[in-house]
C-alpha cells in the first residue's frame, strides 16, 4: 500500500477507522470519506501519525452526487485512485414490524446503495486506466439473516449479489480492475452505541467478538491480494457460511429461540444515540472500538490461515513428504 491512493468510506469510526490506521502504518495516502467532522479529523491525524497521509472528504454515501464529487476532488488533489474500500453503513436494531418505511429505506440507501455508488464511481475512474482494486466490507450476515437486523441483513445480501454480478462483467471484458469482498464476524465497534435501536436494552455483537483491527488487517490484505473473489474472517464467519449451506432450517429454528437475547445486554444502558439521519461523530469522536474491549479477541487464527493459505499448503505438503520419507526409511 505504500504510496498508493486509497479511498475508505465510513472512515471516521469503527472498522473504517481501523482500516485507515492500518493503511497509514503502511505508508498509504488515504482519502477519508464520512459525514462526521470530528471523527474524520481525528482519523486523519492518526493516519499521519502512523506514517501515511490522511485527507478528509465529507460526504453522505447515500447520495451519488456527493460520492462522485468527493472522488473527483480526490483525483484532482491527490492523484489517481488505486484502491477503493467500501465500509460505510447504518442500520436499525428492531423487529422488522417496528422499522418504519423511511428508516428501512434510509438504511438501504446508506448500507447498500452507498456501496453501489462507491463502486460505480470507482469503476468510472479506474476502468479507462485498466487498473484498480475495489474491496467490499461484507459480513457473515451476507449469507445468514438474523432477527432484529432485517434491514442490515438485506443490504449485506444485496451487496454480495451486486458484487458477484460486477465481478463477472469485469472478467468478461478482461478488465484490469479487480473487485473482492471480505465477510466479517461480530466486531467491537461503536455501531452498537450509535445505530438506531428500539430494543429497550443496549445492543451487543453476537459472541465471539473480534476487535476491529482484525477486520482492518483482512481488508487491507484483500486490497493487496484481490485475485481471490472472497475472504472469510473469523471461525464464526466460516461456521456461519458453511452451516447455512448444510442446515439452514436448523439455523432458522436456533435463531428463533436465541437470536433476540444474544444481541442484547443488561450490563450497559442504552445510549439514546442514533446515526441513521445525522452523524453521531459530528461533535464527538467515537474511534474504532466499541464498548466490548474486555470481551473482544485481538486476533483470529482462521483469518491468519486464510491470508497465508499458500504457506499452510506448503507446510502440509512438506509434512506429508517427511512422513512418507520416514516410513520408507523404516522399511
Amino acid at each position: 500500500m505504500k504510496g498508493k491512493v486509497v479511498v475508505v468510506t465510513g472512515a471516521s469510526g469503527g472498522v473504517g477507522r481501523a482500516v485507515v490506521q492500518e493503511l497509514g502504518a503502511r505508508g498509504a495516502t488515504v482519502a477519508l470519506i464520512a459525514r462526521g467532522t470530528t471523527g474524520l479529523g481525528s482519523a486523519a491525524v492518526e493516519v499521519g501519525a502512523a506514517g501515511g497521509a490522511g485527507l478528509v472528504y465529507e460526504a453522505d454515501v447515500a447520495d451519488y452526487r456527493q460520492v462522485r464529487d468527493a472522488a473527483e476532488r480526490i483525483e484532482k488533489e491527490i492523484g489517481p485512485i488505486d484502491v477503493w474500500i467500501n465500509v460505510a453503513f447504518s442500520s436499525v436494531f428492531a423487529p422488522f414490524a417496528e422499522v418504519t418505511p423511511e428508516e428501512y429505506e434510509r438504511t438501504t440507501r446508506v448500507t447498500y446503495l452507498g456501496y453501489v455508488w462507491g463502486t460505480r464511481v470507482a469503476l468510472d475512474l479506474m476502468r479507462p486506466r485498466g487498473r484498480g482494486v475495489i474491496v467490499q466490507a461484507g459480513s457473515a450476515l451476507a449469507y445468514r439473516g438474523i432477527p432484529l437486523q432485517a434491514a442490515y441483513c438485506g443490504a449485506k445480501h444485496a451487496i454480495k449479489g451486486f458484487t458477484e454480478a460486477v465481478r463477472t462483467e469485469l472478467l468478461g471484458e478482461k478488465s484490469g480492475v479487480q473487485i473482492t469482498m471480505v465477510q466479517l464476524p461480530a466486531l467491537n465497534t461503536p455501531q452498537f452505541s450509535w445505530v438506531l435501536s428500539k430494543l429497550g436494552r443496549h445492543p451487543q455483537p453476537v459472541p465471539p467478538i473480534y476487535q476491529p483491527e482484525v477486520a482492518a488487517r483482512a481488508l487491507v490484505f484483500a486490497a493487496g491480494h484481490p485475485e481471490r473473489r472472497e475472504y472469510w474472517v473469523g471461525a464464526s464467519t466460516a461456521m456461519t457460511v458453511l452451516g447455512e449451506r448444510l442446515a439452514p432450517g436448523l439455523i432458522d429454528r436456533y435463531l428463533a429461540r436465541s437470536g433476540r437475547e444474544s444481541q442484547q445486554t443488561k450490563s450497559l444502558a442504552p445510549t439514546g444515540v442514533a446515526n441513521l439521519w445525522e452523524p453521531a461523530d459530528q461533535d464527538d469522536d467515537y474511534g474504532a472500538h466499541g464498548a466490548f474491549d474486555d470481551r473482544a479477541h485481538p486476533r483470529s487464527v482462521q483469518a491468519w490461515l486464510s491470508r497465508h493459505r499458500g504457506l499452510l499448503t506448503l507446510a502440509l505438503a512438506g509434512g506429508a513428504v517427511a512422513v512418507t520419507a520416514a516410513r520408507r526409511a523404516r522399511r
